[in-house]
């Protein structure tokens, strides 16, 4: 009998997806020939639960490699929100249902931290799940690095390099808001690589007195405009001490959603520097994954094949050490992996002289 294997993309989108789920299908039809079946599931666990699925050719996994997206699609499906039932439908006796319809001996999920939590509550039910670790935001506890990070790293550094000329040329401050929620990984990397002189990251609550100060102390040298690298998720040392409830009011009053507006609006106003501000955006997510991504979801996809074929499962694909390997899905759900104090990379970034706020 044919082993039934189910793959879903969950969450945000990113570089890479396509490549893990390439790496997953030639791996198994490599380890098992005709005696596998692929089921691709569409929009992630909104699929599952809905029942949108089709029984995947082997010709659909080639080509996409080097495609970004993902050939499934995906949707967010909050964990949150997975024992609520809507519309009178209970999602996860849904998923649980349309798994044993599919006749899946596993199923595959792709995604974050939330679609983590999802995969450890699947598994708790008795499902055999293993999950692969991607986000940009590179917050996933227990693995060195995700796929689409590294990516998102390039497309970042690069919205830095171009914003470096346009910033010499006018004498100004340019704010470069990059993604990062809760993590500043990706901040964190593409500053280093892009040369920004300030970097601020949720991890680190800032003022805007110290940010002030960096920049004047760069004038005072003769250098007349700055780069700031600032995590969507960065936030002052009052706001950090505040719920989220409260920190999302209290921007709401002021009339801003994230710290960049109001960060270069105050750089303007205590220092006369003209300031802008760039937010790359949904770009950082998006094209063909950079070569090294392209590497690890090979690694990652063909890990998780191997996975299959020796049937373990309740565990998520990791990187530890420059090694593959994996976690339980019950040790690593709920758990994020953000910048701690003294870190190397932040050590690095204070011996260049950054500013870190």
């Amino acid at each position: 009998m044919k082993k039934r294997v189910g793959i879903l993309t969950s969450g945000g989108d990113c570089p890479g997806l396509n490549a893990t789920i390439r790496g997953v299908a030639k791996a198994l039809y490599q380890r098992m020939g005709e005696n596998v079946e692929i089921i691709g599931i569409s929009n992630g666990y909104s699929g599952l639960i809905s029942g949108e699925w089709r029984v995947m050719r082997r010709d659909e996994f080639s080509g996409i490699l080097t495609v970004g997206g993902t050939i499934l699609g995906t949707k967010r499906t909050p964990f949150k929100l997975m024992r609520v039932e809507e519309g009178g439908v209970d999602k996860v006796e849904a998923m649980k249902k349309n798994y044993k319809e599919m006749r899946l001996d596993c199923l595959l999920c792709l995604g974050g931290n939330g679609t983590h939590k999802t995969a450890n509550l699947l598994s708790q039910e008795g499902l055999n799940i293993i999950g692969l670790p991607k986000t940009i935001d590179n917050d996933i506890y227990g693995t060195d690095v995700t796929f689409g990070f590294h990516s998102a790293v390039d497309i970042a550094t690069e919205a830095i390099d171009r914003v470096h000329t346009t910033a010499g040329s006018h004498s100004r401050c340019m704010v470069v808001e990059l993604m990062g929620n809760k993590a500043g990984w990706l901040t964190l990397y593409a500053g280093i690589a892009g040369g920004a002189d300030i970097i601020l990251i949720p991890e680190l609550p800032y003022t805007i007195e110290n940010v002030c100060a960096a920049i004047e102390k760069r004038a005072s040298q003769g250098k007349s405009f700055s780069i700031l690298a600032v995590a969507e998720g960065a936030m002052d040392a009052k706001e950090a001490r505040m719920k989220r409830k409260e920190r999302m009011a209290k921007r709401a009053e002021e009339g801003y959603t994230t710290a960049t507006n109001r960060i270069a609006k105050d750089i303007e106003r205590i220092t006369g520097i003209e300031t802008r501000v760039c937010v790359p955006g949904h770009m950082q997510r998006g094209g063909s994954p950079s070569p090294y991504d392209r590497v690890l979801a090979t690694q990652f996809g063909s890990y998780a094949a191997k996975m299959v074929s020796d049937e373990n499962y309740g565990i998520t694909v990791a990187m530890k050490n420059n090694h593959v390997g994996e976690n339980k899905l019950e040790d690593i759900a709920g758990k994020s992996r953000l910048v701690p104090e003294g870190h190397g990379m932040l050590e690095v970034a204070r011996r260049m002289g950054i500013s870190m706020g």
